[in-house]
């Protein structure tokens, strides 16, 4: 019994080290996002490793922001931003 608690203690302390390492990486790129919708406008920037998911990631923040239901979100999330600029980090 005590070897298997040794055991659970040591995987759980290394996946709470992987979780804490991985929050603390910065994004290599670093996306700011207008999106225009039903009359109102919303910015929103976000840090992501590739600039594909950083696009994605401020389109889907700023359209929570702008709307809700799933449809409306869907249809924001299909408008093309007003703005979309992406800098490396």
């Amino acid at each position: 019994m005590r070897r298997t608690s040794w055991l659970i203690a040591g995987l759980l302390t290394a996946l709470i080290a992987v979780v804490v390492y991985s929050s603390f990486q910065i994004g290599g790129v670093r996306c700011e996002v207008c999106i225009q919708f039903q009359g109102r406008e919303v910015c929103r920037s976000v840090d992501g490793t590739t600039e594909a998911e950083a696009l994605n990631a401020a389109t889907t923040n700023a359209c929570a922001l702008l709307t809700s239901g799933v449809t409306n979100i869907l249809a924001c999330e299909r408008t093309p931003p007003r703005l979309a600029e992406c800098h490396p980090r």
